[in-house]
């Protein structure tokens, strides 16, 4: 997919290195923040729905739960589906982290190993997103204060990409090759699930991925190297899903822009 820029972001580079990283201000900690909780239960909604919202979908996970974890065909046998219908539900649930994918490795000679979607360990029942601890953000910030703006933003680029590897590690383990717009499509469903309420919008040439909420709040606009989080986990799960390095450019509401979207090219 080519570079381009989208309706909803202008894809310049991002300019997280001129701006120095500020202590958090005590009114900023003090200050009560109504339309963040209301923003952070809109989120969960947004994730729950995005992974159950469906009913044959509800039932397959309920399945899969049930016996332990199955793969595609067996889920396609007990719900009388297509074998692609079948992986698409289960695919959507591993990205939003509710199964965990292995593989079933077969006897020598009899094709390739088939992916087993098994329950994780994830907390179902949590009505929203755990809001980012306070004392590790100010810890974040004043440790990220003290280094060079261009080395913060790298630091913190590296650690969302070495986290977004690992999230496409376990919805994708021994696959390397999907599509783009596919690869897109299961980033969404992995940011959503971690508190971004995500979607994609795409054109005639590009796809692009925007965010309708920040788990890290009202902080983020004092300090918006950690943008640079966000930006990694895309990169880290696109050259996971994809099996290479992908490109990928991020406009900030933080850092002036109209929205908080990713344009891979």
């Amino acid at each position: 997919m080519r570079s381009a820029t989208s309706p909803a972001s202008a894809a310049s580079k991002p300019r997280m290195s001129r701006r120095p990283v500020a202590p958090v201000s005590d009114a900023a900690r003090m200050a009560p923040d109504d339309n963040h909780d209301d923003e952070s239960f809109s989120a969960a909604v947004a994730a729950i729905t995005s992974a159950f919202g469906d009913a044959t979908r509800r039932h397959i996970y309920l399945f899969a739960r049930e016996v332990d974890g199955a793969t595609a065909g067996e889920v396609a046998h007990r719900f009388a589906l297509h074998p692609n219908v079948a992986r698409h539900h289960l695919d959507k649930l591993a990205a939003g982290g509710y199964l965990e994918v292995t593989l079933d490795h077969a006897a020598p000679g009899a094709g390739r190993p088939s992916k087993r979607y098994r329950p994780s360990s994830r907390e179902t029942t949590v009505p929203m997103p755990p809001r980012p601890n306070e004392l590790v953000i100010n810890l974040l910030v004043r440790a990220l204060a003290a280094l060079d703006p261009a080395v913060a933003d790298r630091l913190a680029e590296d650690v969302g990409e070495e986290y977004g590897r690992s999230l496409a590690a376990l919805m994708a383990p021994g696959e390397s090759q999907r599509s783009m717009r596919a690869a897109m499509s299961a980033v969404v469903d992995a940011l959503t699930a971690h508190g971004f309420a995500a979607r994609t919008e795409s054109d005639a040439a590009t796809t692009w991925v925007v965010r309708e909420h920040c788990p890290f709040g009202e902080v983020v606009l004092e300090h918006p190297v950690l943008c640079a989080v966000d930006r990694g986990m895309v990169k880290g799960l696109l050259a996971g899903l994809c099996g290479g390095e992908v490109p990928v450019q991020l406009s900030s509401r933080a850092l002036g822009d109209r929205s908080c979207s990713s344009v891979a090219g």
